[in-house]
């Protein structure tokens, strides 16, 4: 406890701090009317508020950036003007007005920070500042914001200006030696440094003109591989770095000569349809805006259409000619800034000025990745064969040159990247699910009819709905999507509709396919339980359509708008992802990671949030817990009625129709439940708006998932059937038992929870190098924890209760770790969120503290002190080690509360077995992985044959030889010239590699004994 200060230093202090208040206040002034000169009016809600705020900003110094008082007011600044740039009433009038036309990009200049520091650090200010904004701007004040899309934004185009600058400098050559000797001389005289910009300046006016400034990737790469078409045809032969004569890159040829857009489709995996149609705009955006007249190219006689067809091309006479060129890019480069002015959104210019440090060199994600170096985490984690060739990636020629910052390739082959991989997924699309019919084949329909009752128009319909509701054309975008952004559209009604089917598609695929499995368990082609499950159609359709737009990388449309759309719940998606993965067998290894690294994403936290239906089934199998739920109003709210969807998005003329419009809420035929529990899974509990802890930035998608294809060990769970996941909770547990429906969901959640913990706790276990013991001892803790003090996860991520984990029982075992030590083990990990230890929720109510109460966001240490330990104490208390005294000052007393243990609560079980580690990439150059093989798997991996290509752990190459001799061999046979036995094949089928299913497979291998937990008891 501190010790009382003197009253008269108390009163220095007090003068001191509101000294310090008024000059913080006159430098944000200073900054607002010198710095920006904002318009008087908008000065005057930033500083309304930042005095709102400013007391936060006191009380967080430490927690943002790198806790230095001046770079976190320099912070503190830019978040204040950021939140009033976008949240300002009016903001079209006062644009007209000449006020509110400061950027952000204007913003960070001003306060001397970068984009990635910025987003980084944003969340902070968003969690700690919310309810300040909900009070000044609405309720809706976080859409509003659009940090997530902002920033995947930012990273999207992160991705591809490094693309477009790879593809055009393997197309063009510079022209200019003194390049690399005086770079800013060069920039303003060589011909092809203008040509690389004038195609990025197309692309963003084509973002600005033709198509919604929030794009998709894959419409992103169209756009770009269509100006590479346009470069093409009219830059100078002598610039181009390949010869259409006998160029192994333009391998689409006809009797007219090559087929330029089959072969730059073929390069970059794109739709030829698709790409036609965006090089309509392409050609109208340069007659419209830059004032050229179009020729048809087959009329035109110049040296750069020699030898390609010419069929279907536009030529634009001189345009890539001086004076033209210059000044297409003036015009061009005015067109934008009249865009960035109005919309005050980033200069997306700055991508290609090479020595812009607005960028900052931090890394930021998006999804699965990262701007660093674009990096794709599951680098470390693909399969040794994946040395890809087109489709997955344009051809790289043997001959390219590094001259122009691209590396020559020794192989014609290189490594996907994430542009490439998003093509990929969009040609999957294109070849597995756009040829199927867009209704339910024979084989559903047949089990549609099979039910008591026909119940295809039911499932049509609902279909049709959801979908429009997911994808919504630009007539319904106002209507059904909270806040379109910045008066674009967010999809084009060609782009939706083309959307709404594949997802459709997909979604009538996997339907068949997981009816053919419940009734082979069942025995019966009558699923009337499943078939007419509300709850059940949306998921499945939920998760269609996240695939879709998981597929395209879109911005407008991130996890989790799907099931805001739907009006399911985080608890309700967990639910099919399995049956999802398992019974689509043609799901590329891409997105079942993506369903994977959601399915982490909802256990970790969003489960856990208020609003969730978990909520709904663990009040039944719970009922303790009853009265803590209620009073922190965690349940989910009915969800709406596919009536009120329909009716919801019927703004557009021809709108679909609905039966019963004035119906609220659909209820389940034969089941009626009370107004906590709802009805069966068909219309009870989905998700209400939660904004409260939610992270605004994009999660870090990871691939290492603990529940990878889905407990396939389990085979006596993974055979019950699908419909009794989404039964009423209060119903009997089919299988028997004795258990309730809830009772048997939530034991089946709670194991996900603790294979999710059991691999995060090994991976800090490694990081600190703490014993076996020490692992055991976190692992059951976390686990009576999860059964017995249930509460202390509501409203929380968890990972904040395995830090305090790991904390208690290096207390309890007298071990020299301390928080700081923990933490910055933590910020190593993969799934690491500085928002986890810095803002943990707290309600003082509950907590019963004397002289504090409502709801706060803490730090981590905090909640530990007080909330955790006073909880846990005597779960802590059971696992001291032998001989380890505890004393009271170490551990407070702690209370009682009512999160008894159920009688039906799963047993505490030993640390589960886990795969040794995941392949890692050990060579930069080569497309070389390294992994420990278990001596069981040996056998049936290598065999006599092959054994010779192979090198295992504790296996000598040869007899007696020492084990650099060994690594030295390797290295000789992976570069040498000499054949052994044939050119290794890492594109074959049939070569002795470790399976993906295998390696799924021994993530859930199961102990064959129970460890006995012997630890003695210790009294105070």
């Amino acid at each position: 406890m501190e010790e009382s200060k003197p009253a008269a230093a108390t009163s220095g202090n007090s003068q001191t701090n509101r000294s310090d208040s008024n000059a913080i206040e006159a430098r944000f002034t200073d900054l607002c009317k010198n710095g920006l000169s904002l318009h008087e009016n908008t000065c005057r809600a930033a500083m309304n508020l930042f005095k709102e705020t400013k007391n936060l900003l006191s009380a967080n110094v430490l927690t943002i950036g790198s806790g230095a008082v001046e770079e976190t007011e320099r912070f503190w600044f830019a978040f204040v003007l950021y939140s009033i740039k976008w949240l300002s009433q009016n903001t079209a009038e006062r644009v007209q007005q000449g006020d509110n036309k400061f950027t952000l990009c204007q913003i960070l200049r001003a306060v001397k920070l970068n984009i990635v520091d910025f987003f980084k650090e944003l969340p902070q200010f968003v969690v700690k500042a919310g309810p300040v904004l909900s009070n000044l701007f609405g309720e809706d004040w976080e859409s509003r914001l659009e940090v997530k899309e902002l920033q995947t934004n930012f990273v999207h185009l992160s991705l591809l200006s490094k693309f477009y600058k790879r593809a055009f400098w393997e197309l063009f050559i510079t022209s200019n030696a003194n390049l690399d000797k005086n770079p800013d001389a060069s920039r303003a005289t060589d011909p092809v440094l203008k040509y690389h910009r004038f195609g990025w300046l197309l692309f963003l006016a084509l973002r600005v003109h033709a198509f919604s400034h929030f794009i998709d990737v894959v419409t992103c790469t169209n756009c770009f591989v269509s100006i590479l078409a346009v470069l093409i045809i009219h830059v100078p032969t002598h610039f181009r770095n390949f010869n259409l004569h006998d160029s192994p890159r333009f391998v689409m040829k006809g009797e007219k000569g090559v087929d330029l857009l089959a072969s730059l489709c073929n390069m970059y995996d794109a739709s030829e349809d698709d790409l036609r149609k965006t090089m309509e705009k392409v050609n109208c955006l340069i007659e419209d805006i830059l004032k050229k007249e179009p020729s048809v190219a087959s009329e035109c006689k110049t040296e750069t259409l020699g030898n390609i067809d010419t069929d279907g091309l536009i030529y634009f006479e001189g345009l890539m000619e001086e004076p033209s060129l210059s000044s297409s890019l003036d015009i061009l480069e005015k067109d934008y800034d009249d865009a960035i002015r109005n919309n005050g959104e980033l200069d997306e210019r700055l991508f290609i000025n090479e020595d812009d440090s607005l960028l900052g060199s931090g890394s930021l994600s998006a999804g699965a990745v990262y701007v660093s170096g674009m990096k794709r985490k599951f680098d470390s984690l693909a399969s040794p064969t994946k040395k890809i060739s087109s489709p997955l990636s344009p051809y790289r020629s043997p001959a390219a040159s590094n001259a122009n910052g691209i590396p020559a390739a020794s192989n014609s082959r290189m490594a996907a990247t994430p542009i490439s991989t998003a093509m990929a997924m969009a040609k999957w699309l294109r070849t597995f699910i756009s040829p199927l019919p867009s209704k339910p084949s024979a084989e559903l329909q047949h089990f549609l009819s099979s039910c008591d009752k026909d119940v295809t128009n039911d499932v049509t319909r609902r279909a049709q709905i959801i979908l429009t509701a997911i994808f919504p054309s630009s007539a319904l975008s106002e209507h059904c999507v909270a806040r379109s952004l910045r008066g674009t559209n967010l999809m084009d009604n060609l782009w939706a509709e083309q959307r709404r089917l594949e997802a459709l598609k997909l979604y009538y695929r996997v339907l068949e396919a997981m009816c053919t499995a419940e009734a082979q368990i069942l025995h019966s082609t009558n699923l009337t339980s499943l078939l007419t499950n509300e709850r059940f159609h949306r998921c499945m359709l939920a998760c269609s359509a996240e695939l879709v737009l998981a597929t395209h990388k879109t911005v407008t449309m991130l996890f989790p708008a799907v099931l805001e759309r739907t009006g399911i719940t985080a608890f309700d998606l967990s639910k099919v992802i399995e049956s999802f993965i398992r019974h689509e067998v043609s799901l590329p290894r891409e997105l079942r990671r993506h369903l994977n690294s959601l399915e982490e994403r909802l256990l970790e936290s969003m489960v856990w949030e208020k609003g969730s239906s978990m909520y709904n089934s663990l009040i039944v199998a719970r009922p303790a817990l009853s009265g803590e739920i209620n009073h922190l109003r965690l349940l989910a709210e009915p969800m709406p009625s596919l009536d009120a969807i329909a009716m919801h998005i019927n703004f557009s003329s021809g709108g679909l129709s609905t039966n019963s419009p004035s119906q609220k809420c659909e209820t389940s035929p034969g089941h009626v439940g009370s107004s906590i529990l709802g009805q069966n899974g068909d219309t009870r509990s989905p998700k209400r708006p939660c904004t409260d802890f939610r992270s605004v930035l994009v999660e870090r998608n990871s691939f290492s998932s603990p529940v990878k294809d889905r407990l396939l060990a389990l085979t006596n769970k993974s055979k019950a059937p699908l419909q009794s996941a989404f039964a009423s909770p209060t119903r009997p547990n089919p299988g028997g038992g004795g258990e309730t429906c809830a009772e048997t969901g939530i034991n089946i959640f709670f194991g996900k929870i603790n294979k999710l913990a059991a691999v995060r706790i090994n991976g800090m276990v490694e990081r600190l190098e703490l014993s076996q013991q020490m692992r055991e001892s976190i692992y059951c803790l976390f686990q009576q924890i999860l059964s017995q003090r249930t509460s202390l996860f509501f409203n929380r991520h968890i990972d904040q209760i395995i830090l305090c984990c790991f904390y208690g029982v290096a207390k309890i075992s007298q071990l020299n770790l301390t928080f700081r030590e923990i933490i910055n083990n933590f910020r190593k990990q993969p799934q690491c969120k500085r928002q986890v230890f810095r803002s943990v929720f707290v309600d003082w109510s509950i907590a019963q503290h004397n002289g504090r109460t409502g709801q706060e966001q803490v730090d981590i240490i905090t909640f530990y002190n007080e909330i955790f330990i006073p909880s846990v104490k005597p779960l802590l208390v059971e696992i001291a080690p032998v001989g380890t005294s505890t004393k009271t000052t170490q551990i407070p007393d702690a209370k009682n509360g009512n999160d008894s243990q159920s009688p039906g609560s799963p047993k505490v079980s030993p640390f589960p077995s886990l795969p040794d580690m995941s392949p890692k990439k050990v060579s930069a150059s080569h497309n070389v992985y390294v992994s420990p093989l278990r001596t069981s798997k040996m056998d049936a991996l290598i065999s006599q044959n092959s054994k010779s290509l192979y090198a295992c752990v504790g296996e000598s190459t040869h007899a007696y030889q020492s084990p650099s001799k060994d690594l030295t061999a390797i290295n000789n046979r992976l570069n040498g010239t000499r054949k052994v036995r044939g050119t290794l094949n890492f594109d074959g089928l049939n070569v002795g590699l470790v399976s993906d299913s295998m390696v799924a497979n021994s993530l859930y291998l199961q102990n064959g004994s129970c460890m006995s937990s012997g630890a003695a008891q210790k009294s105070d």
